[in-house]
């Protein structure tokens, strides 16, 4: 496609002649993924512009690249104790399914938290109006959070998903790639993908759940999207509008599935400052 041989081109400094390219990251380790990346496109000609919310754990101004930032509605005490809620669900060790229901319900805050990021952008009308004039050739983003994919399709901009993956598997169902219960075992249950009959109804009804899990927390995403492009849109058809995946994880070690051509594993990338094995 056009916008995969726009990639490879910005790639490759020997053929490339620079792009314009819009990031929006993700703060916290998914921003350490990306910043190696974004740091060697700017070194090979390329124009790069951040978008940040002015409360954010490791993101800040540098030289390298121009950086705009734009105000949230919360503190970072507001943003450390909705981290610290979802992290804890996951370290309590609780049984199937209480250990659902506290993850579901921790997800939910630190994703209302998050998002609401991407309401500061667009309250915002001096950050409006320059994504509107700035004509950006593409957009890279983290989409977990869902801003970056917002902003794609409100200035009608390629995008390149830059991400580990999302609940509920939704990486897969954007792109029709099967993902069977019967052998690929869900998020919460921690089966394998040898499970017995009943860990098979396990995994089962886990799916059945995800649909009502991921439909709630991104329910305010498509509500917010609908209202901002004044047209009714869906999860499935924001993500699936992603034109290149880039998915930070090793294929082999993942259970056995076709993937769609546009999704490419990128594994080991965020170990690109590589230190000396201890003696």
């Amino acid at each position: 496609s056009q916008l995969a041989a726009w990639v490879f081109l910005l790639l490759v400094p020997a053929f490339s002649d620079g792009g314009k390219l819009l990031v929006v990251p993700m703060d916290g380790s998914h921003w350490l993924s990306m910043k190696p990346v974004v740091e060697k496109l700017t070194e090979r000609g390329h124009e790069v512009v951040v978008i940040i919310p002015e409360v954010n754990w490791r993101m800040g101004k540098t030289p390298d690249y121009t950086v705009k930032t734009y105000a949230v509605p919360y503190t970072l005490e507001e943003l450390n104790n909705a981290f610290h809620e979802y992290y804890m669900s996951h370290l309590e060790g609780l049984p199937f399914p209480q250990n659902v229901v506290a993850q579901y319900r921790s997800g939910m805050t630190i994703f209302s938290t998050l998002f609401s990021q991407c309401k500061g952008l667009f309250g915002n009308k001096e950050m409006v109006q320059y994504l509107n004039q700035s004509n950006f050739d593409a957009i890279l983003t983290d989409p977990v959070t869902m801003c970056g994919t917002v902003v794609a399709n409100y200035i009608s901009a390629p995008s390149i998903f830059f991400m580990r993956g999302f609940p509920c598997g939704l990486h897969y169902t954007a792109n029709q790639c099967p993902n069977p219960v019967s052998y690929v075992p869900r998020l919460f249950t921690f089966n394998s993908d040898r499970m017995t009959f009943f860990e098979r109804v396990e995994n089962a009804l886990v799916a059945i759940l995800e649909l009502g899990y991921c439909e709630d927390i991104y329910s305010q995403v498509v509500r917010f999207t609908s209202e901002l492009l004044q047209r009714d849109v869906t999860l499935l058809e924001l993500l699936s509008s992603a034109s290149i995946w880039l998915l930070r994880f090793d294929y082999v070690f993942e259970y056995v599935r076709p993937v769609m051509p546009n999704m490419i594993f990128i594994g080991g990338i965020n170990c690109a400052e590589k230190k000396p094995l201890p003696k």
